[in-house]
């Protein structure tokens, strides 16, 4: 290695170091909360606030009506179908479709083995920790397989954030990369509000989800740093092709 390539290795170095720092940081606290909660259900604890949250979402003389004017229902039924396996896949395959298109074919590749094995991550979860769905209120939609995490709270999570952050790297301008990760947090926030307010889920199935999706979309943002290239500038492409004129 050149002198010259030492000192582009140890600048590029320092650059990232905080915010890799940061992640690797957020990455232990979330995995640290996640466990906390996994521990409490896993032993059989009730969280109170769970059951205040969920009867304060319902009129208290009839728990089978939801609070709010009659379309907000559809509006959540709507949101929460955002999150459901048919619309992610569709979602993830045109995404991994325009990629391709794109010649991306490394951040293609790596987006949709990342939101596969999310989601394989969060069935598992589900199927160790066995959380029954909660009676606390009737559930306005039908639901059949466990609790715990939520599993549109977490595929909806690693889904939306891993694409906004993966596909973030393929844009040009900040703002761009900006309003990409915004639009998969608002998302992924939005579909695990539904299911409370829908009664098929406790808040800490909401609160897990969220954090393992963002867990497992941040250690893939991290890794994609690492050995996924992003887009080239426009600016060296042309500089590029004018050289070689």
């Amino acid at each position: 290695m050149t002198e010259v390539q030492r000192r582009g290795f140890l600048t590029r170095l320092t650059a990232y170091e905080p915010l890799t720092l940061i992640t690797l940081a957020s990455i232990a606290g979330g995995l640290f909360v996640l466990q906390r909660l996994t521990s409490e259900v896993l032993e059989g604890e009730s969280f109170r606030f769970d059951e205040v949250i969920l009867l304060a979402l319902r009129r208290a003389d009839d728990l089978a009506v939801p609070i709010g004017p009659g379309w907000l229902t559809h509006a959540v039924d709507d949101i929460t179908a955002l999150g459901g396996i048919t619309v992610l896949s569709l979602l993830t395959a045109l995404i991994t479709t325009y990629l391709l298109f794109d010649r991306r074919w490394p951040i293609a590749i790596f987006v949709f083995s990342s939101v596969l094995t999310g989601w394989l991550a969060s069935a598992l979860l589900k199927v160790l920790v066995a959380r029954p769905r909660p009676d606390i209120v009737p559930h306005l939609v039908e639901v059949s397989d466990l609790s715990f995490p939520s599993g549109h709270a977490m595929v909806s999570a690693v889904t939306y954030l891993t694409l906004g952050a993966l596909v973030a790297r393929t844009q040009r301008y900040p703002s761009t990369r900006i309003f990409v990760m915004a639009a998969g947090v608002f998302l992924a926030v939005i579909i695990g509000l539904s299911r409370i307010y829908l009664g098929v889920h406790y808040p800490t199935d909401v609160f897990a989800g969220w954090c393992a999706g963002a867990l497992w979309a941040l250690g893939c943002w991290l890794i994609s740093k690492r050995f996924i290239p992003s887009r080239v500038p426009d600016e060296a492409v042309e500089a590029g092709n004018g050289d070689g004129r």
